[in-house]
């Protein structure tokens, strides 16, 4: 491959995208609120059980009235939407 034509790798950021605690995202699998940020490899390495894992967020599906708490490493992509920002440390609970 040609090193000008490829794709750049993407930030950690990009990846999590806006899943930050607090938010609500939904896709194809549920509605996720964001519970957790795990930015240490090797916490989320442990939680997702994947050694190449940089980060994991722990969600929990607000569609499933028994929704427990798990850990996901999938990047953010199109076919996710936030439907609720994450709170800032300042702003009062909605």
């Amino acid at each position: 491959m040609n090193p000008a034509t490829a794709l750049p790798l993407s930030s950690a950021a990009d990846e999590i995208g806006p899943r930050r605690p607090g938010a609500i995202y939904q896709n194809v699998d549920g509605r996720f609120e964001v519970l957790v940020l795990v930015t240490d490899p090797a916490d989320a390495a442990k939680l997702l059980r994947r050694d190449s894992a940089r980060w994991a967020v722990i969600v929990r599906d607000t569609l499933r009235p028994d929704g427990q708490p798990f850990a996901v490493g999938s990047v953010w992509t199109t076919s996710d939407y936030l439907i609720r920002p994450a709170r800032t440390a300042y702003a009062p609970a909605a």
